[in-house]
Parts: C-alpha cells; sequence; structure tokens
C-alpha cells in the first residue's frame, strides 16, 4: 500500500516509481489541491469580502494536518492491509479504513483548528464538536476508500495486461524454435541419404575418402545432436560444426566446393543462438555453388565492430538471379529473421548482399551478449 497513492490514479504521476519520500512529497501536493479546490468552491457560492489567501491559509492549513495524519495511519498499517485475507477484503476492511481515517479526519481537525487560534486542543473535544465533524468525517473517509480501490483495480488490471504481453512473446519463442526443430528434421534426412549414399559408392574405389567422410559425417552428426539439444552455443562450435558439414559435401564434390575461415581473435567464445550458421552455409551451397558447373568458394567471417558481432557466409556462385528455384532446399531468410527477432527482441539484423563478380553474400549482426535468453517457459 505504501507505493500507491492517490495521484497515482493521474498517468502524469505515475512517472516516478513510488517511494516513501515520493508519496510524502505527493501527500502535500494532494493536500494542497484538495484545499484550492474547496477554497473555490466556498467563494463561488458564498459571498465573501476577505482576500484569497485569508481563505486559503486555514484551508491549507486543515488539509495538511488531515492529510498527513491520514499518510501517517496507512503507513503504519500497511503491512496489516497487505496481510488481510483475500475473502475478507469486503465490509470488514472498508469499515476499517471508515474507522481509520474519520479518526484522522477529527483529530486533524481539531488539530488544525487549535493550531489556527492558538488554543488548547482539548478546547474543541467535546461531544457537540465531535457531531459536527462526523458528517464530514464519515464522507472523507468514504471518498478516500473508493480512490484507493480504484488505486488497486488499476495496478490489478496492469499487471494482468504485463503477464499477458510477457505469455504471448514467450509464446512466440517458442513457436520460432519449433519451426527451427522442424526445419532441422527436413534437412537432416536428405543430407543423411545423400552422404551415406556416397560413402556406399566409394567404399570399393576410394575407401580411403569413403572413411574420412564417414568420420567427418560422425563428427557432424554429433555436434548437431550437441546444438539441437542447446538454448544457446559459442561461435566457435558452431563453425566446428560448419566444418565438419563442408567436410562431408567436399568429399562428394571434390575441387568443386572449397571453403575458408576469417575469424577475428577472440569471437570464437561469443555465445550465439545455437544451429545458426549451418543452415546459411548449406542455403549457399544448396542454390550457389552447385547450379555452377565449376563450383566456387564460401567464406565465413566473423568480427566486433561497435558493440556488435558481425558474421557473413560468402560465396563464389550463382548469385541472386543465376541459382534455380528449388523446393525445400534450406532454411529462408523470413524463418531466419523471424528467429533472430524473437531471441535478440528485434536487437539482430539480417542483410542480403551481392557479391561482384559473382555470388552473395549473407551477413548476420548480434548483439554482444554472454548468454541468451531462455527458451523455455516460467515455471
Amino acid at each position: 500500500m505504501t507505493s500507491m497513492h492517490p495521484l497515482d490514479l493521474i498517468p502524469y504521476f505515475r512517472r516516478w516509481p513510488g517511494s516513501p519520500a515520493r508519496n510524502l512529497l505527493y501527500t502535500g501536493i494532494w493536500n494542497t489541491l484538495l484545499a484550492l479546490f474547496l477554497v473555490v468552491v466556498n467563494r463561488m457560492f458564498s459571498e465573501r469580502s476577505g482576500t484569497f489567501w485569508a481563505d486559503l491559509y486555514p484551508s491549507l492549513v486543515l488539509s495538511n494536518t488531515i492529510g498527513y495524519l491520514i499518510h501517517g495511519a496507512m503507513t503504519v498499517t500497511s503491512p496489516l492491509l497487505q496481510a488481510w485475507p483475500a475473502r475478507a477484503r469486503g465490509l470488514p476492511r472498508l469499515l476499517f479504513y471508515v474507522v481509520l481515517v474519520a479518526g484522522c479526519v477529527v483529530l486533524g481537525t481539531v488539530l488544525g483548528s487549535a493550531l489556527l487560534k492558538g488554543v488548547n486542543p482539548l478546547h474543541y473535544m467535546t461531544r457537540g464538536a465531535a457531531m459536527t465533524l462526523l458528517p464530514f468525517a464519515l464522507f472523507t473517509a468514504i471518498f478516500m476508500f473508493a480512490v484507493f480501490v480504484l488505486g488497486e483495480r488499476r495496478i490489478a488490471t496492469e499487471t494482468l495486461a504485463l503477464r499477458q504481453r510477457e505469455q504471448i512473446a514467450s509464446a512466440a519463442q517458442l513457436v520460432a524454435e519449433a519451426r527451427l526443430r522442424s526445419l532441422q528434421a527436413q534437412i537432416e534426412p536428405h543430407f543423411l541419404y545423400n552422404t551415406l549414399a556416397n560413402v556406399v559408392g566409394m567404399i570399393d574405389t576410394r575407401p580411403t575418402q569413403a572413411r574420412h567422410m564417414l568420420e567427418r559425417f560422425i563428427d557432424y552428426l554429433r555436434a548437431s545432436l550437441d546444438a539441437s539439444r542447446a538454448d544457446s552455443a559459442t561461435l566457435g562450435a558452431e563453425l566446428d560444426l560448419v566444418a565438419a558439414y563442408l567436410d562431408v559435401l567436399a568429399v562428394r564434390m571434390g575441387p568443386r566446393l572449397r571453403y575458408r575461415y576469417e575469424i577475428e581473435a577472440g569471437c570464437r567464445d561469443i555465445v550465439i543462438a545455437p544451429m545458426l550458421l549451418q543452415p546459411v552455409v548449406e542455403n549457399a551451397v544448396a542454390h550457389g555453388l552447385e547450379p555452377k558447373v565449376e563450383g566456387g568458394e564460401i567464406v565465413l567471417r566473423a568480427l566486433r565492430q561497435h558493440g556488435q558481432l558481425l558474421i557473413e557466409v560468402s560465396d563464389t556462385g550463382a548469385g541472386l538471379s543465376g541459382a534455380p528455384v528449388k523446393p525445400g532446399g534450406g532454411v529462408g531468410l523470413s524463418n531466419l529473421r523471424a528467429r533472430l527477432r524473437s531471441l535478440y527482441h528485434g536487437a539482430a539484423q539480417v542483410q542480403l548482399l551481392e557479391n561482384q563478380p559473382c555470388g552473395i553474400t549473407l551477413r548476420i549482426v548480434l548483439p554482444l551478449t554472454e548468454s541468451l535468453p531462455s527458451t523455455n517457459p516460467a515455471p
């Protein structure tokens, strides 16, 4: 309760987070606004010969005396109100508010009047004076209770909306990861069948190459399995996975496939999303190098620049216009962008550049981070 204040019902005053010092200041502002309102209304509906300040000064004294008494009482009783059982928050809590606030109104009026007139406060502690103040005290108590109920409902509504946004964001991230797993399931079988078919075909004629291809294929499967089960990976682990993948393809494609790395020192330890590079390299081979008779070269670059990690996959293949469309031939740019948008919340970019004289470069720009948000929903 101490973090909530009647002024929080006004959006402008919610710009500053709740604190005891802020609420103390807000109470003074609230008291002043009430005093101004009462004086203006009183002067509008009655003939007053005195100055505005002559009416405002006693109203300010009484308003602040009553207001800060209520503020102090609410602060002291806040732990009790927060621990109040939910099933007993109807009439019992209303009665508690009425008694507490009404008592503060009566006491504040007595103290404020005594201060203004310079007399003993006990002078006003008579039955007749108390009965005169009782209607005003009850009205004030009910009004304050209504204000606090409105504040609680606003907080409950905002909390529910925040939780719904978090659930939607978590669901979107899970969908993006599910799409990745689905794409992996589609890519692995055809690569598996082609590789095993090539190994069988080379066992009799080129046993050494068949053995090398099978060994690198096992390395690829092991690294791919580890990556598919992880929420994050290092750039070095992703590069090792890609190297095993390209080594398997190099046995089949021979001199038509060449590749090299240009990795800045220290980049291999940077944390990125798992299985991020292999689908991109698979696309470069399927759509860039394989359509060309002479094949080409793939270059993977990584460097840090302006607080970001730049990863480039360049090829000297057929390019954007020379590659035929292959259904199911890898992961599309839209899926890649959707996955990065979900994982990095809009802080990552995917850029497609055309090389000269041929080929394309796919550039991934990632924020430098030590870890990725978990893809598992919060318990």
